[in-house]
């Protein structure tokens, strides 16, 4: 029999999911983190169902990697050394099955056992929709990446293509204006699996410590593109202070993107690609190229009013590339 979660009562969901976290942890009301004297980066994100996720496009588990991935992208965004730990917190309506919780947890369980860290607590309520919240906590690490932090004659770098998490949502609710004949095969799987089991950009961030010219500070200009290619130019232009220039001809696609305005839309506004988007000196840049495939250099900074243009000097409109919208 599959129970519910109002069958099983709040005491005992708790005690039938102390076996994802280490013993003991969830036997106060608080849990004890030892950060080794080291300044901590703290993040929450949200899944919400019906806006996030839905039973027709994602399994349990992956609704639990999802979450997991989403908020150590942030992490990874600000240089983080080391995710130490997470907290959830569960929302769910009380009809909801037992198996469906806990394949939630298994999809978090395996993707902390990849990325890092440990599930160290949260809480659990009834409701009217499945809510996810994560709360995740990392080290600071030497890398000084910050919004803010980039300056005129920068490079402009994405560590991977953009637009696939938006393919893979069409191709999933079966969007009848995209004609999947003129998809290849190969495209159409990358493009579920990056929507279904996002891979937050750690192999990045280590190629970014490596690859830093020894003359050169750690300073470097970094968001994730959660929210859209076009949105993390955007807040990085506007915490810095400065024009961002983007060369339409290296738009970060991947092998195999269609053409057309839709593709440009989702490469540009797709949202959910968890891919850093990084400003950094131009030697530093081209030694991150030379070593990671997956990176390219799309514009450049300059001194000016803040903005992203093309490199014709003509504004990106951000409406009319379908922006990728939480409300």
């Amino acid at each position: 029999m599959n129970e519910s979660l109002s069958q099983i009562g709040e005491k005992e969901i708790l005690n039938r999911l102390k076996r994802f976290m280490p013993t003991g942890q969830i036997e106060d009301d608080t849990a004890l983190i030892n950060p080794k004297n080291k300044e901590l980066l703290i993040n929450t994100d949200i899944l919400v169902e019906d806006i996030h996720f839905n039973d027709i496009t994602s399994t349990p588990k992956d609704v639990g990697w999802k979450a997991i991935s989403v908020n150590i992208s942030d992490l990874i965004s600000s240089g983080t050394e080391e995710v130490l730990g997470v907290t959830v917190g569960l929302i769910a309506p009380q009809n909801t099955a037992w198996n469906w919780v806990e394949d939630l947890y298994i999809g978090m369980h395996s993707a902390l056992k990849t990325f890092g860290g440990t599930l160290i607590g949260g809480d659990c309520s009834q409701g009217k929709q499945k809510i996810i919240s994560i709360t995740a906590i990392g080290s600071v690490g030497k890398l000084n990446m910050h919004r803010s932090n980039a300056l005129p004659g920068d490079c402009v770098i994405s560590t991977g293509p953009h637009g696939l998490s938006r393919l893979g949502l069409a191709l999933l609710e079966n969007d009848p204006s995209i004609k999947t004949s003129h998809i290849s095969e190969g495209l159409k799987h990358e493009a579920i699996k990056r929507h279904q089991r996002p891979l937050p950009a750690m192999e990045a961030l280590q190629m970014l410590k490596r690859s830093k010219p020894n003359e050169l500070s750690w300073r470097a200009a970094a968001t994730d593109s959660s929210d859209g290619l076009l949105n993390s130019l955007i807040d990085l232009a506007n915490s810095s202070n400065c024009k961002i220039i983007i060369d339409r001809k290296n738009l970060p696609k991947s092998i195999n993107w269609p053409e057309g305005k839709k593709w440009d839309s989702w490469c540009i506004n797709g949202g959910e690609d968890y891919e850093l988007i990084v400003c950094l000196p131009p030697s530093w840049a081209k030694e991150f190229i030379a070593n990671y495939n997956y990176g390219k250099i799309i514009g450049f900074v300059e001194e000016g009013q803040a903005n992203v243009l093309w490199t014709n000097g003509e504004s990106i409109n951000i409406n009319e590339y379908l922006p990728f919208k939480h409300f």
